[in-house]
Order: C-alpha cells, then structure tokens, then sequence
C-alpha cells in the first residue's frame, strides 16, 4: 500500500515539474478560431458542420455585448453569435469568460468533472443570474431551451472543442475592442452569407487580412466552420512568426448525448447515408463530390492538435495545487504559479508527447485500468467490471445536482445501494463531505470513459494523469477505510 501511495505522489510531483515548465510566459497574447464539433441537432443534423467562435487571451467582457482588456487572473474570453441568442433585444454577438464558456464556472478550480443534462441546466441557470440579469429576463429567455446564450455556457459538457491560436499585438487588441464597442451589437444572422463562420472569419480578417475565407468549391458557396479553421491554419503556418498553437478541450464524460467530428460540405455527403443512394442515382455528380474531398476537402482538427499542441497555461498552473487533498500532497514542495495569460506550444517531440500522449502510453493505462477494475470486483467494491460504463447513467437517474455557497459543484444521490453527498468538482471531489466510496466510483467511471473514446474525444496526457493521480488516491483511501473497518475493535492499540 505505502509503495502505491509514494508511486503517486512521485507521479504527481513529475507532473507538477512538467507543468512549470510550461509555464513559461511569452510576450504577446493572441487570438485564435473556435472550432466546436457537432451536436447533430437542427441543421447540424444534415450539414454535420459544429460550430465556431473566436477565442481572445487578452480580451475580456466588460459585459456579454462590450469588450475591455483583461485585468490580472482572467484568462481570455470567448465570442460567439448564433440563430437565436433569445436574449431580450436580438444581439449579433455575446462575450463570455473562457471558463464560462468551456465550464460554466468563473474559478477553474471549480470545473465541473462530468456532463449531465441537470448539471447544465443548473449552470446555466447560475450564469443567468449572476452575468446576463440586465439583458435575460422575458419568459421565453429563461425557459426556452432554444435560447441559445446557453451554448456560451459550459460547451464542453455538449462537444469537444478545438481552438487554433496564434500571437496578437496589443495595439491589435485595442483597435478590435475599440471597433466592436462603437459599433451596433444588432442580429444580422443570415444562414447562408452570414453565419457564425462567417461571424468568426470577418474577426480574423480584421486582426489579418485575408487570412481566413470560405470555401466556394467544398461547401457550395457557403462559410462553414471548417473552411475557417483550415484556411487561417494554413495562414498561420505560413507567417511562423505568428507561432501557431492549438488547443484541445475534450468533452466531458456522463450523459449528454456525444458529439461528432465537425465536417464541410462535401465531406459530409462523402460520409454520409446519402453516399449510397448518390452512387446508384447520381454517381457522376458523386465522382466529382469525391474528387473535390479527397484533393481539396480534407482537414482533420485532430492531426493539426497532434503537430502543434499547447496547453492551457492560465487554467493548467491554478489546477495544479487541487489535484489531491492536502494530506495527500505533504512532502511535495510548492508549485510556483506564474499564470501566464496565453497557452503555450510545445517546443519539441517530447513536450508533443507529454501533451498528447503516446500509443504505447494509452495502450499500459488502459492495461493498468483493466488490472484496476479486476481488483476493484475481487475487492467487492463495484459489482462487477460492467460497472464502470453504467455508472454514470445510474447517477443521472438518482441523483441532483446543486452549488454549495462557496460555488463548488455537489450531487445529492439517493441510489437505492449508495446514498449521500458527492462533490462533482475539481475542487469538491475530494472536499469533506464527499463520500469517498461514491468518489471512487465517479473516477473509476470517468476514466473508463476517457480510455474508451476515440483521440478526438480523449482528453490530453495531461488531463489524463491528473484523472489517474485521483483514481489511485480514491482508491487508496478507500481500501484503507475498509481495512480499518474490518479491525476488531479491541485490536487498535492492543500490545
């Protein structure tokens, strides 16, 4: 047992060290296009096109519709516009906190470690009252689920997000702030001539002309998402002095239907039902959808991440103190937090595969995971080594989540064989309070999601230790209560 414990600690020190060396502060901040996978809802259903938006370092909300700098310890921003905002008077755009948007929390610390359709809502409902009051407060803004302001709220519990970023002056911040304040924040949303991507590229034409553009050939004559991402990527390999980095947010595990990768237009019909039918009644026209993909089309989020992956250094160095208790960290040292406010790129392989992970990586966690699970039904703490992918389903149905008055994350579980209180946060999971035998099975349940996803759903290597560092403590912690309890009781301190 003790050998275990000093194996994760020893772990988490590694990891602590790696992330100050990521740390490293550069001179500018910068602006990047959002790239959100697709829900297969609405339009996305047949297009399969995701969403976009633009990501700010240096940007901030003065309020959802005005922009102003960054004060010290924010970390950037996200801008987006959609159909149907649903706010009182119809916006073109909304600005929300980076961690807003990616998980409904203003501290990081406090991020949210699984998806529901209850947590959402209960998020959302919070950043209602507490940031859009002055601008959400007709009936059809609070209740409809079509309101789309919801979508600036914990997107990553809905889909994965890919965010390509690249250095900004401030003097180019400032001139962006100053144009968007002074002008009209009125819905001009137009499907085909003015969507979200056409939204995103009219941004990063404003910071580089030309730099992004539709793609007339592959999305017939439409802006979609993709198009934006591909062109300003290859914009910004081509000007190295702009010093691309990307950025890769995984959706989190539960219940929330799973999102899918993002594709344009002609990629869509390639891989699509409809392929069969267009070769029997339309194979010319397929022959040429076919050529213009493969020659023209092709784009993949996952391999551009895999060359020129970064981490979120703001959020990673105010992670890095919560990944265990206290009790578990003595002994450790201090982590120094210089929050630098950009995400950084790796500089070499390593760093590449310290971010992503390798094959042969993921290959032994999912062997220690299978060996984990094994132990865990030898030991009778699950009933048996399907658990792990029902639990989350069986939480959802017995269980309601709530905000204590500090702002962490709790569910309140009433399952007929584990009843009580379980903190669903980074910073409440381990809190006292939270039954550590749920604990154990929520880790045990996200890990098993994250090892069975596929790389574009799959959270980083990074992510990914700090997960195994709380399985191992839980577990630990877990086994240690149940041999205590197992002790006579005459036994504790007998000679």
């Amino acid at each position: 047992m003790r050998t275990r414990i000093l194996g994760s600690r020893l772990h988490l020190a590694l990891f602590a060290i790696l992330l100050i060396g990521f740390s490293c502060p550069r001179a500018h901040a910068g602006v990047g296009v959002v790239l959100n996978e697709s829900l297969d809802t609405s339009a996305q259903w047949v297009t399969g096109s995701g969403h976009t938006a633009i990501y700010f370092s240096r940007i901030c909300p003065a309020s959802p519709v005005k922009l102003r700098l960054c004060r010290p310890g924010e970390n950037g921003s996200i801008m987006s516009n959609y159909t149907n905002i649903g706010e009182d008077q119809r916006y073109e755009w909304n600005i929300a906190p980076l961690d807003v948007y990616l998980y409904g929390v203003h501290d990081p610390r406090q991020r949210p470690l699984f998806n529901s359709p209850k947590l959402k809502a209960l998020l959302e409902q919070r950043y209602r009252v507490q940031d859009l009051s002055d601008y959400c407060t007709t009936k059809s803004c609070v209740t409809s689920e079509k309101a789309e302001w919801r979508e600036m709220v914990a997107a990553t519990m809905s889909r994965s997000i890919y965010i390509f970023y690249v250095d900004t002056t401030l003097q180019q911040d400032l001139d962006l702030i100053a144009q968007f304040n002074s002008l009209p924040n009125k819905d001009q949303f137009n499907g085909a001539v003015n969507n979200c991507a056409d939204f995103a590229r009219r941004i990063l034409d404003t910071y580089f002309p030309h730099s992004a553009h539709r793609d007339l050939i592959d999305d017939f004559g439409m802006t979609s998402p993709k198009a934006v991402a591909r062109s300003f990527t290859h914009y910004a390999l081509k000007h190295r002095d702009l010093q691309l980095s990307v950025l890769h947010f995984s959706q989190l595990p539960g219940t929330i239907h799973l999102s899918s990768e993002p594709r344009n237009g002609t990629e869509q019909l390639f891989r699509s039902k409809l392929l069969v039918p267009m070769g029997i009644f339309a194979y010319h026209e397929l022959a040429v959808v076919t050529a213009v993909y493969l020659v023209h089309g092709r784009f993949s989020p996952e391999r551009e991440f895999e060359a020129h992956p970064a981490v979120e250094t703001a959020d990673w160095s105010a992670q890095s103190s919560e990944v265990l208790p206290i009790s578990a960290r003595q002994g450790q040292g201090q982590i120094e937090d210089s929050r630098p406010d950009l995400p950084r790129a790796a500089d070499n392989a390593r760093e590449r595969e310290e971010i992503v992970g390798t094959r042969a990586d993921w290959k032994a966690y999912r062997r220690q995971f299978r060996t984990i699970v094994k132990d865990a039904v030898r030991e009778r703490l699950i009933p048996s080594s399907d658990y792990p992918g029902e639990f989350f389903s069986q939480l959802n149905s017995c269980s309601e989540p709530y905000a204590a008055a500090d702002g962490s994350l709790w569910l309140e579980v009433f399952c007929p064989n584990d009843a009580g209180e379980l903190g669903v946060g980074a910073d409440s999971i381990f809190a006292p309070g939270s039954d550590p035998h749920l604990a154990f099975l929520f880790l045990l349940a996200r890990i098993h999601d994250v090892l069975k996803s596929p790389k574009h759903r799959r959270e980083t290597m990074l992510e990914f230790t700090e997960d195994w560092s709380r399985l191992e403590y839980a577990r630990n912690r877990v086994l240690n209560m149940n041999a205590l309890a197992s002790e006579p009781s005459g036994s504790v301190g007998a000679n």
